[in-house]
């Protein structure tokens, strides 16, 4: 007997229904804001994977070598795939480039809830443009997108950080530059670690320098609870050469804001310095998205990175983008009683009551799907009552009846399945 490999999904028709449902609510949100889809080949050179995520993700790649000799992977995530594509025709490309996909991703990773090693995700990204209008925009479809399926406040917040600010609060703090992406990747894990493990890391990443590591872990974690833009200028007081910068990241976290609020959804947004998003290529405002019944688990998350084209050696380019993922989102949905989901079934079931009457229903369902009603019947002689059972159990609301009777009157007779009513209707006008 054969089973699913581990971490992978297989799609029964009512799964289909579901995961369909999801991805059509994403694709008509993302159109509603102009975005354009896309799709990157499933393999890809490993080169493209580990220039922006170092070799240490190989480990949780599904890659190997083709029968040509190329180092290759499957895809673990949109991003690289995108600049990829972005970067190729940079120079005719139109601008800003607003693009979103639907793809399933593969990562070698251990099992978790709502963590597979196939998944799809729904990733969107502006490139080209460097305003906080982009980053707006952005943070604006990634709400509208769970709105999409009648979620509220009540069950998912946005919680919004900033790199840029953190890069000038550890500078603040007499971190050296090299030490910053470390110490950042350090803080990403505060919450998923004991005090003292945090310490250990961020120990590691100063690396000795000379600097009080728990006096320094102690400012780190009250600057986490800060969940509005005063108080992060507070934080800061006096700073010398860095502090034009600061004043001009806290008058860009205001506008930020505002622009959020005009857009109708700055009530599921939440400042919160604790978001820090761990990879490296983030560059300015970062964000995730958190249910807020259940478990609290992550939605969806993403950031702005405007080096990231640069580096994978095209022309530079700003960007910012986010994924989320299909498992939670649609965990959540089941969570609340909003999958919203509706079976496939069809519209009609035809009944046939001989089978002399079969071409002539033959050539009435065909006339009926061309005009785009869903139409099951049955594939071999069976009584009337058998039909019926299969009527009820197709899920459609509608019988059309025709037997002999019915073809030699010209007509045919229509009965719901829901409340036994029936009409009949002349077969010429029945189209």
């Amino acid at each position: 007997m054969f089973k699913t490999l581990p971490g992978f999904r297989e799609f029964y028709p009512e799964d289909c229904a579901r995961k369909n449902y999801i991805f059509g609510v994403w694709r008509r949100v993302a159109r509603t804001f102009g975005f354009s889809e896309f799709e990157p080949p499933v393999l890809e050179q490993l080169d493209l994977f580990t220039e922006k995520s170092g070799e240490e993700i190989k480990s949780q790649l599904f890659e190997f070598t083709d029968k040509g000799g190329r180092a290759v992977s499957l895809r673990p995530e949109m991003t690289p795939s995108l600049a990829r594509m972005v970067g190729a025709k940079a120079a005719g490309i139109r601008r800003p480039v607003k693009w979103f996909a639907i793809g399933e991703n593969y990562r070698y990773e251990r099992q978790q809830k709502g963590r597979l090693r196939a998944f799809f995700q729904y990733n969107a990204d502006i490139l080209g443009e460097e305003s906080l209008n982009a980053d707006a925009e952005i943070i604006a479809l990634l709400i509208e997108s769970l709105r999409g399926f009648g979620l509220t406040e009540k069950e998912f917040k946005l919680r919004l950080g900033d790199r840029t600010l953190w890069v000038c609060f550890l500078e603040s703090l007499g971190v050296s530059e090299s030490q910053i992406t470390p110490v950042l990747s350090a803080i990403d894990k505060i919450e998923k670690v004991p005090a003292e493990a945090f310490l250990e890391m961020l120990s590691a990443a100063v690396g000795g320098a000379g600097l009080d590591v728990r006096g320094l872990a102690e400012r780190i974690g009250n600057f986490i609870k800060l969940r509005d833009v005063d108080s992060m200028r507070s934080a800061f007081g006096p700073c010398g050469a860095i502090e034009e910068r600061i004043d001009g990241r806290i008058r860009q976290w205001r506008e930020l804001l505002e622009v959020l609020d005009r857009l109708g959804v700055g009530s599921f947004v939440c400042p919160d310095m604790g978001i820090v998003r761990g990879l490296a290529y983030y560059t300015g405002f970062v964000f995730e998205a958190f249910q807020t019944v259940g478990t609290g688990r992550a939605l969806a998350g993403g950031g702005r990175y405007d080096n990231l084209v640069g580096k994978l050696g095209y022309q530079d380019m700003p960007a910012v983008g986010f994924g989320m993922g299909d498992v939670t989102v649609s965990d959540l949905l089941e969570l609340v009683g909003k999958s919203g989901c509706v079976p496939d079934v069809p519209d009609v079931y035809f009944v046939i009551g001989s089978e002399k009457a079969r071409p002539k229903a033959l050539e009435i369902i065909s006339s009926l799907r061309r005009g785009g009603l869903k139409v099951d019947y049955p594939l071999k002689a069976s009584s009337f009552g058998k039909q019926f059972k299969q009527a009820d159990a197709s899920g459609a609301g509608r019988a059309f009846i025709l037997g002999d009777d019915e073809i030699e009157a010209g007509v045919v007779k229509i009965k719901s399945l829901k409340t036994g009513e029936e009409s009949v209707k002349n077969i010429c006008d029945l189209a």
